[in-house]
């Protein structure tokens, strides 16, 4: 996805506020396996996908959690480093190479208070990174790891493709073995 499209997805803005969005926003690569966000560190970018694939995961004394995957045109931020300026709870890692546009946050928040329609753009990017942590919330409490991967299957199909099981039965909270009584048990 190019940033037009992934910026006029979150909110429309007119195209000299776009612009001066834009001149802000640099294209990055990097390489599979790279931790882009680190936990217990502030993190002073948000980030769009352009091409490929990230999940946020939480350490464990035993092992990682992944609860989120980002794939192109999604953003990848640490929420907390984004509202609060303080160390966020998760890592990020990039599970395929990546492109990436980067927006350093503090330059995005002196827009906020020139250019209203942007002020509107990044009120509306949090309120839909607030939906979609809702929206984990309230799966991840009502409903059965069957529930959720047929979800999966239904909202993300090219995970299954692109995604190591190990990270997709984490993200269910289940184990690989149950993973496997799952899949087969659809087919």
């Amino acid at each position: 996805m190019n940033i037009n499209e992934i910026i006029d997805n979150i909110y429309l803005l007119p195209t000299t506020s776009r612009d001066n969005l834009k001149q802000y926003i640099i294209e990055v690569k990097h390489q599979k396996g790279l931790i882009l966000m680190e936990s217990d560190k502030v993190v002073p970018h948000i980030y769009f996908l352009k091409k490929g694939i990230v999940r946020a995961f939480a350490s464990s004394e035993n092992n990682d959690i992944t609860f989120w995957f980002g794939a192109e045109g999604e953003p990848v931020v640490s929420m907390k480093s984004y509202v609060e300026e303080k160390p966020g709870y998760e890592s990020i890692e990039l599970l395929e190479d990546c492109e990436l546009y980067q927006l350093e946050t503090s330059k995005l928040k002196a827009l906020f208070n020139e250019d209203i329609h942007i002020a509107n753009w990044g009120r509306k990017f949090a309120e839909r990174e607030l939906i979609k942590t809702e929206e984990l919330i309230i799966s991840r409490q009502y409903k059965t790891a069957l529930e959720r991967y047929k979800d999966l299957l239904r909202d993300k199909p090219y995970l299954i493709q692109r995604v190591q099981l190990g990270h997709i039965a984490s993200y269910l909270g289940i184990t690989q073995v149950s993973l496997s009584r799952i899949r087969a048990e659809i087919r």
